[in-house]
């Protein structure tokens, strides 16, 4: 069932990857972190389904499957810093990213990664992610509300794999509710980011902030628009 469920989530994710908007701020960012999450899940699928009983093998599997966990968790990050911050202020958290990695690298050479491990080593940087979107979302950026759901969903599905006996809640075992709460997690993180809408050519960075620089009227609907808004909403703020 494991293997099934992790297939799934790879397949669907796969599928997110070309639909996510290319126009907006930190798109790269956004598709590397549902590209890394597909290729992980599908790895997944062989691990439950082939490797599990293959220990030396599946040890080594685990281990690089969970280090690309980390690699998703950094492109979280870096989109939701360029999303929210703009793009001069991502160097400031690529310090604590690199600080994440290698603490997680120690780790899996030792012998000892897990979903545990990868909860410890990026507990920051979730609380990072998740402060930068309360942070927008009280700012009114459109994508703010929907990011914190998604981001909760996905929390609340590691719960299930985590907390024992959660899972039997759902009649699953804990890694099967686990990748189901993630499939839910990555539709709603896509259409989170396809509500931010592109990224209006009139925005820079600017030491001070972010600026909105009128260059001539937005080609098309009032949504392409709304980042815009939101900008000067802030300044105002």
């Amino acid at each position: 069932m494991a293997s099934l469920t992790d297939l799934a989530l790879g397949l669907v994710t796969l599928y997110l990857v070309p639909r996510l908007p290319r126009d907006v701020a930190g798109a790269r960012y956004w598709r590397a972190a549902f590209a890394w999450a597909a290729v992980t899940a599908l790895v997944g699928a062989v691990y439950h389904g082939f490797l599990v009983g293959v220990p030396q093998v599946g040890e080594v599997t685990w281990a690089v499957m969970s280090t690309m966990v980390v690699l998703v968790m950094s492109f979280l990050l870096a989109a939701s810093v360029v999303q929210v911050l703009g793009r001069s202020r991502a160097i400031v958290f690529w310090p604590l990213r690199l600080l994440g990695v290698a603490a997680y690298a120690v780790l899996a050479a030792t012998g000892h990664p897990s979903i545990t491990a990868i909860m410890l080593c990026e507990g920051l940087t979730m609380a990072c992610v998740i402060g930068l979107w309360v942070w927008a979302w009280l700012r009114r950026h459109p994508s703010g509300r929907p990011m914190l759901v998604a981001i909760g969903v996905s929390i609340a599905g590691a719960l299930l794999r985590l907390v024992p006996g959660a899972a039997t809640l759902l009649r699953l075992d804990p890694d099967s509710a686990y990748h189901i709460g993630q499939i839910v997690g990555m539709v709603l993180l896509c259409r989170a980011v396809a509500r931010s809408g592109p990224r209006p050519e009139a925005v820079t960075d600017t030491p001070s902030g972010r600026t909105s620089r009128p260059v001539g009227p937005s080609p098309t609907s009032v949504d392409r628009q709304r980042p815009t808004r939101w900008i000067k909403r802030s300044q105002e703020i």
